[in-house]
Order: C-alpha cells, then sequence, then structure tokens
C-alpha cells in the first residue's frame, strides 16, 4: 500500500552500521529515505539497502553544506526531513511531524535537542537551547555555503515543535575527540580562504576564553566532570583550529 504522507528522509552517513537500522526503523512515516554516503567501509551501505524504501547514493564527502544540499536534491518529495544517524526520532515527534505536514503553517520546523554525553543528559554548558530545523519544504530552505557548523537557512515562516529531539553524539572518548578535530581542520580551511592569520591572541586568548566561557558563564560546571570535559575538549578544538591555520599557511600537514 502506498504511503499518504509523501515525506522525504534525508541523512549523511559515514561508518554508521550500529546506527543504521534503528535510524531507519524509526522513520516509519517516511514515503522515501535518502542516504548519502561518504564511501563508509563498514556495513552502511548493505545494511541501508537491503530496505525497499531507501535510495543509496555514495559521494566524496567535501564538506557537511555541500553533501546535505546534494542530498535534499535527491528527495522526490516537497517535505523532507533531515536527522543524523545520532539523533532519537521519538513516536511522539514522528507523530508531531505528521501532523504538522498534513496542515503545515511554516516552511521549517525547529526542534529542541536535549544532548547526551558520556551517558549523561547535559543540561547547561551552552547547550541547554539548542534548536535546529529538522523538518521543512525544500523549496524554500538550502544550507549556507559554512563548511562545518553549516545552518539551514529558511526563507519564510518557522515554527517550533513541541517534542524535543535526544542527541546522543557520543560514542567513545576517540570518536568524540576525532569529530572535533575533524571540525577544527574544516573551520581552519574556512579562516584560510577568509585570509585569516592566526597570532597569539588566537592560541592564547581564545581557547583560553572558550573553556571558561562554557565552563563558568554557560554554567557547565553544574554538568559536573562531563561539563569539565567537554569545555577542555572544546576548548582545545579551537587551539586545534589556528593550529590547523597556521598550518596551512606554513604548507605543512
Amino acid at each position: 500500500m502506498e504511503n499518504p504522507v509523501k515525506i522525504s528522509a534525508i541523512a549523511i552517513t559515514l561508518n554508521e552500521a550500529h546506527n543504521i537500522e534503528g535510524y531507519l526503523k524509526s522513520l516509519w512515516f517516511a514515503d522515501e529515505i535518502i542516504i548519502v554516503d561518504s564511501f563508509s567501509s563498514d556495513k552502511t551501505v548493505a545494511l541501508a539497502s537491503a530496505h525497499k524504501k531507501v535510495t543509496v547514493y555514495q559521494r566524496v564527502f567535501d564538506n557537511f553544506s555541500a553533501q546535505k544540499n546534494f542530498a535534499i536534491s535527491k528527495a522526490k518529495n516537497e517535505w523532507v526531513t533531515f536527522f543524523d544517524l545520532d539523533e532519537e526520532i521519538t513516536p511522539e515527534l514522528a507523530n508531531e511531524i505528521v501532523a504538522k505536514f498534513k496542515n503545515p503553517a511554516a516552511i521549517a520546523y525547529f526542534v529542541k535537542r536535549d544532548f547526551y554525553f558520556m551517558g549523561k543528559r547535559i543540561k547547561y554548558s551552552g547547550l541547554q537551547n539548542d534548536f535546529i530545523i529538522r523538518f521543512f519544504n525544500k523549496n524554500h530552505c538550502r544550507y549556507n555555503a559554512n563548511l562545518v557548523h553549516e545552518t539551514l537557512e529558511a526563507d519564510g515562516k518557522t515554527e517550533n515543535l513541541k517534542n524535543s529531539l535526544p542527541h546522543h553524539t557520543y560514542k567513545s572518548f576517540d570518536d568524540y575527540t576525532a569529530k572535533m578535530h575533524q571540525y577544527s581542520a574544516l573551520q581552519a580551511k574556512m579562516l584560510y580562504k577568509k585570509g585569516k592569520r592566526p597570532n597569539y591572541y588566537h592560541f592564547l586568548f581564545r581557547p583560553f576564553y572558550r573553556f571558561w566561557n562554557q565552563f563558568i558563564f554557560r554554567l557547565g560546571i553544574l554538568d559536573g566532570k562531563e561539563g569539565f570535559i567537554l569545555a577542555y575538549v572544546s576548548a582545545f578544538s579551537v587551539f586545534k583550529r589556528y593550529v590547523n591555520l597556521w598550518l596551512l599557511y606554513r604548507k605543512i600537514d
């Protein structure tokens, strides 16, 4: 029987075999599921391809915005969801999305993300007001040109959904720091293209400020040891960003 709810679900993947089955199951309401994979070395593609309503494209990863805009271009429906595979699409959130689809009052909908780190819900650390668009009309929305921390720009009215989205970004400490290093490298490339040159201010003050701003002023201290670790890793990623930028100018790998 044809699905009467014409929603395309979209995701980009790289080695997400451990998450892919749960992700696909949670998208029971989608008419089609588009996966754009960056040539995973695990079973991500095989597992996804085994599902009838899933279409998998493989594309060399250049940056997050380009990868996501490519995925959007492959959707056959106007209305799409774009969840990361480490986000938990609860039944309540799925039902709310279906209800909004049937009677939309906006062209894009924000969802509040609940951040989990090392098995703990992080309630402060600057993450207490993390809203992100996860359901939208593709004719009015497009990701900006940022290589990392890309933003979906909506040309029209937006609203917030009532149900929140658990975000389980942590798999292991090494995996988490590797992700932060990737973000730092992409941010360095953005600064390099803008002609920004690093100096002692960037190496000394910016990481120092990031730590104390996140841990004290954004109340990361109330998240306990996990809040401290998050602030420390975040500060180091800022330091790494400017080291990467310096290396680009020095032509050193």
